[in-house]
């Protein structure tokens, strides 16, 4: 099973930026699999924020992040999510994910038990 960790969460005033990254290691499947960010705020449940192909020619994005939230990925086993306009309500703690069918993503939702998930990184954003 392919090991996913995320990095680069902090504290942030609204309209700052951050960059989130996801560096895998672990299995090669990672290189031709599609890879998605997930957040989950305080008292909500995980969901869905962008996805990406695995060639990077593809992504979808949450109407909440559009415009705002860029997905890309690096030497296939490398994703970041950079974040700009933060707002208050962007405070979540952060998870990459993948191995899952890029159908998944398109529906928005992938179960806490699919596929491979990082740890997490806290993103703060103060008003």
């Amino acid at each position: 099973q392919v090991q996913l960790v995320e990095s680069g969460g902090g504290l942030v005033q609204a309209g700052g930026s951050l960059r989130l990254s996801c560096a895998a290691s672990g299995r090669t499947v990672f290189s031709n699999n599609a890879m998605g960010w997930f957040r989950q705020g305080p008292g909500k449940e995980r969901e869905f924020v962008a996805a990406i192909t695995w060639s990077g020619d593809t992504t979808r994005y949450a109407d909440s992040v559009k415009g705002r939230f860029t997905i890309s990925r690096e030497n296939k086993n490398t994703v970041y999510l950079q974040m700009n306009s933060l707002k208050p309500e962007d405070t979540a703690v952060y998870y990459c994910n993948t191995d899952v069918p890029w159908r998944a993503y398109e529906s928005g939702y992938v179960s806490p038990d699919q596929g491979s998930w990082g740890q997490g990184t806290q993103v703060t954003v103060s008003s």
